[in-house]
């Protein structure tokens, strides 16, 4: 979608420059509207543009010509040239749906990742609130029934039940989004409501996965028990894979590859590339879960990956008070390129009039669009408006926590590899580790504060280690701003077999460090007297 504002504009040649940099126009163009109209008429692809009216008391004679002729043209490109659609947003109006277009229009300026943290999704007018409003309500009011049928038939954006969306949360999304550098987001329940309804709403009964197998526990649970009893089968394939290995993992019912970037608790890393390069020979998306290292410290998409999930309880929030997921599409897969394989974006939603999401709302829209109206309206996993107020204020420092995160991480690193009850260590920031290289590549600025470690003395070992700690706390947790640790053998891993735990790099006696935000010298003289037990 592309954004012309004219509250910023204040000549016709401004007007042209700027529409210059949005549309590829031909030489004979020459800043004249009848040119103009030839080629708009022309346009084979899907050209979204919004067009924001300047405010007629502050503009000038010249300027409101122009918008009255653009008007007119317009509707006779509307009408002649199915693939351009062209919105007019009134600023006058104070709608969900001006404030939603402007908040696009911010996330086409570069800013930086840390002005995005801060400032991103949301910037408020005049007199209204400073930080992020919780719109704690289920329903919204509208004057007409007619109104209200458009939202129901994906005519008008908007809100008419929480279940699918409500206003605070698409803020929080549209944050998300800018860090990742996606064109659409939504929030989810859980980074496990995340990642199911990132795959199921590609896949279908009679569908395939590709897969890591170095994933995280509840993940792999839900691919290769929960879905395969919905039709779904998978196929997990080392990391480490060799592209003849992974080339022989698709079938010709394959949907999706997924992985993670810094798998957890294994802490292997995947090459993106590498795998995004066979899905897309293959036609598929690569679907990433981007946990461990958040946008801070690795932006998949930027890599090759099509849609990126998280677990907003991890990092994002990073204080262990909200549970939480986001899904982010990164605009990039032609789903129409691929109509075969992908029906259920490419051909008529019955539910919905017959819309077909990829024609109506392209690249960048279709895949969020799909996975709101279809998957949240009937499994309803939303998060709460109160979850996505918390989890902005985790974001908001996110890139200042990050960094003290991988700090203490690698630290804590250093320091096992050197003691002898420590029989071996997973954290990439090693030099010595095998995925260094790759973490290097795709996250110079290092990973994650999480360290994977296996004590001497198997799962008794790990016990009395864990047991004696004073400043870590056992917990079903991980990234959060105090340092916490687990047994994956015996608490999220103890689901899967001994050969599968050994197919995803965890060992019984493996204990999985998160590392807060404490003194690094304290964490370390910590870990030193609990070691001096085993």
């Amino acid at each position: 979608m592309k954004h012309i504002d004219f509250r910023e504009i204040k000549t016709k040649g401004e007007f042209h420059e700027k529409l210059k940099e949005l549309i590829d126009l031909p030489d004979y163009y020459g800043n004249n509207l009848d040119a103009l109209h030839d080629v708009l008429s022309e346009v084979g692809e899907k050209l979204e543009l919004n067009i924001m009216e300047p405010k007629l008391q502050e503009c000038s004679e010249e300027i409101a010509k122009l918008v009255k002729g653009l008007k007119r043209l317009s509707q006779d490109i509307v009408e002649e040239n199915p693939n351009v659609i062209i919105k007019w947003l009134n600023p006058e109006d104070d709608s969900e749906n001006i404030k939603r277009s402007e908040r696009e229009v911010c996330k086409e300026k570069k800013e930086s990742i840390e002005t995005i943290c801060v400032q991103g999704g949301y910037t408020p007018e005049n007199g209204e609130p400073r930080q992020i409003p919780i719109i704690q309500s289920t329903t919204f009011k509208y004057a007409t029934g007619e109104e209200m049928g458009k939202l129901f038939d994906l005519e008008a954006a908007g809100y008419f039940y929480t279940r699918l969306q409500n206003p605070t949360n698409d803020l929080v999304a549209a944050k998300i989004a800018a860090l990742e550098g996606g064109t659409a987001a939504m929030l989810t329940s859980s980074g496990q409501a995340a990642n199911f309804f990132a795959l199921f709403n590609i896949c279908e009964a009679g569908d395939h996965i590709v897969s890591s197998s170095t994933i995280y526990g509840g993940t792999f649970n839900l691919i290769s028990v929960t879905m395969a009893k919905m039709g779904i089968e998978a196929t997990f394939i080392s990391p480490d894979a060799t592209d003849e290995e992974l080339e022989a993992a698709f079938r010709p019912n394959t949907k999706a590859v997924f992985g993670e970037t810094l798998a957890n608790p294994a802490l292997t890393v995947l090459d993106i590339e590498k795998f995004a390069k066979a899905a897309h020979s293959h036609g598929v998306p690569l679907i990433i879960d981007n946990t461990f290292p958040t946008p801070i410290n690795c932006r998949p998409i930027e890599w090759g990956a099509d849609i990126v999930t998280h677990s907003t309880t991890k990092y994002m929030d990073g204080h262990g008070v909200a549970v939480g997921g986001a899904i982010v599409d990164g605009g990039k897969f032609d789903w129409m390129a691929h109509k075969d394989k992908f029906p259920g974006l490419t051909t008529p939603d019955d539910s919905y009039h017959g819309i077909v999401y990829a024609e109506k709302f392209g690249m960048e829209g279709a895949f969020i669009t799909k996975c709101t109206a279809q998957l949240m309206r009937d499994f309803g996993s939303i998060q709460s408006p109160q979850h996505a107020f918390y989890l902005n204020l985790g974001l908001e420092s996110l890139h200042v926590r990050m960094p003290k995160h991988v700090e203490n991480g690698q630290a804590v690193a250093e320091f096992l590899s050197k003691n002898h009850k420590v029989l071996s260590v997973s954290y990439p920031g090693l030099p010595g580790n095998k995925y260094y290289d790759l973490a290097m590549k795709y996250m110079g600025n290092g990973g994650c504060g999480v360290v994977s470690f296996v004590v001497d003395g198997g799962r008794e070992g790990a016990e009395k280690f864990m047991n004696a700690l004073k400043l870590a706390a056992i917990e079903t947790h991980v990234a959060d701003a105090r340092t916490c640790c687990l047994n994956p053998a015996t608490t999220t891993h103890r689901q899967m077999t001994d050969e599968q735990l050994e197919q995803a790099g965890i060992p019984a006696g493996l204990v999985r460090m998160s590392c807060g935000l404490e003194d690094k010298e304290d964490l370390i003289a910590d870990i030193a007297q609990a070691l001096e037990l085993i």
